[in-house]
């Protein structure tokens, strides 16, 4: 195996984990609102769903890359959700009482989907295949490792996310401050769709 490579790969992951993407800012708006443990599903269904798409785009790498056109398909109706996500968000009253935004949290089935859609977390896989796929050797078993390495990585990342967004809730405590939050996090995850949807 060549370290050199190895040092690369987790240059790559480690900040494409952590920095802002679908899947982080969704944690955090979602954690403001209806604190850490009520996320864990949410960040649960976002860890399968990630490192399924990872096997899949594994298995599949050449023929997504010879069809363009179902990736850009893919890339613009995750746009669209993750935008209307943080609509929803942006407008969500933060003076109703909890019992009326119970219906409103997201768990483990919203985490698997949006990674379907997740432009982003395609793009990542695509260039961590074609880039590493024979890393630790041939293969579908070395294209696993490397799924493997991504969810260590990433579901930390999504975790400390959902922290992040429970402090701001804490900093933000008040219902005209949680508006401003809720509007904040709702425009960034709108600023998300739009930058996944420009040509890269």
């Amino acid at each position: 195996m060549d370290y050199e490579e190895l040092i690369a790969l987790l240059v790559f992951i480690i900040p494409m984990c952590f920095t802002p993407g679908p899947n982080n800012m969704l944690c955090a708006a979602h954690g403001s609102q209806h604190g850490f443990r009520a996320t864990i599903p949410l960040t649960l269904g976002m860890l399968v769903g990630w490192s399924s798409l990872g096997l899949a785009v594994g298995l599949a790498t050449v023929f997504i890359e010879d069809n363009q056109e179902i990736f850009l398909l893919l890339t613009y109706i995750g746009a669209a959700y993750i935008a209307y996500l943080g609509y929803k968000i942006a407008t969500q009253d933060p003076t109703k009482e909890k019992a009326d935004t119970e219906t409103e949290r997201l768990g483990f089935t919203t985490g698997l989907v949006l990674q379907i859609v997740n432009g982003k977390a395609w793009v990542h896989f695509l260039v961590l295949m074609t880039s590493w796929g024979t890393l630790f050797g041939t293969g579908f078993t070395s294209k696993a490792i490397l799924v493997g390495i991504n969810a260590t990585a990433g579901y930390p990342a999504v975790l400390t996310w959902a922290v992040f967004g429970v402090g701001l809730s804490k900093i933000f405590s008040t219902p005209e401050k949680a508006r401003i939050l809720n509007g904040l996090l709702g425009i960034s995850l709108f600023a998300v769709a739009v930058w996944i949807s420009l040509p890269h």
